[in-house]
């Protein structure tokens, strides 16, 4: 028969009561932890796998961590490919601070739970978890309410993933260990002239102390042209203090984007002393990249390469070069290509049309720095392999 309606575990009151304790213990006894929901960009749906994860956001919560003398799984296992490591982790959350917290309208987060996928960054031990599992039954039904996730998660083990929470210590994750491709770019440079000016008491060449200072200029010497000029610069001639101030023009190379010619179209008078020289304006170059950047490279082909800028950098002489490290690259035609030099890198985050040309191009692979290669071969090798035989992964020899 049924049951009598009289008699019922679900009192509005008492689940809410529930919930309630449930929440100040895990704000007594839990931990301050980052949630960072996942966004699959690129998923084969052919074999269900999800070759590139974004991760833009971080919402900080409290989750009890349910391991009581460490973290589970495997520990730390010495392979002979370095030390690999195997912890795991439960960590239990309130589903209404998870609701209200994370999962809030203005998140535009997809679903109504924790998603398998998702990462916890614990900054107790500096280490990141991936989801593998959410339990949503446990505790049961006893009061006709679960109030709690538990989710079973693992080490994470970071694979070129693109983090912009907005969170430096996540971030961070990024910039030390993703793909990247080091990007020499030159700077722009201003041209560069001298100039002479004639001092004598002269009129027509020939010295008469009757005739006052002339004090014109009589040459301009162009000593650098500068790069990136797409007009001709405007010149001018500071100090010297002048009766009458000289004019200049120059012309550019329009091939290369340097000035090529200064003519003089008025020498000026009562110049004292030799003015400097300045090239204003003369160039549309947009030369402004910054962290978290998009850019852009248009090969000869008609490919576009484009990649993420996670670090900026002056080289030692600091007005040369410059240098984008780059992550995230890939053309699109989908085939693996690289950047070229002697071609433009435009900063597309910012709507630029024109950018700096790029001089060199280098890669660095830090993914491998996550093996612990160097830790295993100092530390530990000697404790566990006997590398004086000729395979000491293999069976011991004849003595």
């Amino acid at each position: 028969m049924a049951r009598n309606f009289y008699f019922s575990e679900k009192v509005r009151s008492e689940i809410n009561l529930y919930e309630d304790l449930i929440v100040e213990a895990l704000k007594i006894y839990g931990q301050d932890v980052y949630y960072l929901p996942r966004t699959i960009v690129n998923e084969d749906t052919l074999l269900g796998d999800d070759p590139a994860s974004q991760f833009t956001a971080s919402h900080k919560i409290e989750m009890y961590i349910e391991n009581v003398e460490g973290f589970d799984g495997e520990g730390d296992l010495f392979t002979r490919f370095g030390v690999e490591i195997r912890d795991e982790a439960t960590f239990v959350v309130s589903k209404n601070r998870w609701s209200t917290q994370v999962a809030r309208a203005d998140n535009a987060i997809q679903g109504d739970r924790p998603t398998e996928g998702d990462l916890i960054y614990l900054p107790l031990s500096k280490s990141m978890f991936e989801i593998r599992h959410v339990e949503h039954e446990q505790p049961f039904y006893q009061i006709e309410n679960v109030p709690v996730y538990k989710m079973r998660c693992t080490l994470f083990e970071y694979s070129n993933e693109d983090f912009d929470t907005g969170t430096t210590t996540i971030d961070e994750i990024e910039r030390d260990y993703a793909y990247q491709y080091i990007i020499g770019l030159k700077s722009p440079q201003k041209a560069e002239a001298s100039v002479t000016v004639n001092e004598a008491y002269t009129s027509a060449g020939v010295f008469d102390s009757a005739y006052s200072l002339g004090g014109n200029l009589t040459s301009i010497t162009l000593t650098g042209g500068g790069r990136y000029y797409t007009y001709p610069p405007t010149i001018q001639f500071i100090g010297g203090d002048p009766d009458d101030s000289a004019i200049a023009v120059a012309t550019i190379d329009s091939a290369t984007g340097t000035v090529n010619g200064i003519t003089i179209i008025d020498s000026g008078y009562g110049y004292t002393s030799a003015p400097t020289i300045q090239f204003v304006r003369g160039s549309a170059i947009d030369s402004n990249y910054e962290v978290g950047d998009n850019i852009q490279q248009t090969l000869s082909s008609g490919v576009l390469m484009t990649g993420e800028v996670q670090r900026y950098q002056l080289d030692s002489a600091g007005d040369s070069n410059r240098y984008l490290y780059l992550a995230h690259v890939g053309a699109n035609d989908g085939v693996l290509r690289t950047f070229s030099t002697g071609i433009q890198l435009v900063n597309t985050t910012l709507n630029h049309s024109t950018g700096l040309l790029v001089n060199s191009v280098s890669e660095v692979n830090k993914l491998s720095e996550t093996e612990q290669n160097a830790e295993f071969t100092s530390t530990y090798v000697d404790d566990f392999l006997d590398f004086s035989e000729n395979n000491p992964f293999g069976d011991p020899e004849n003595q």
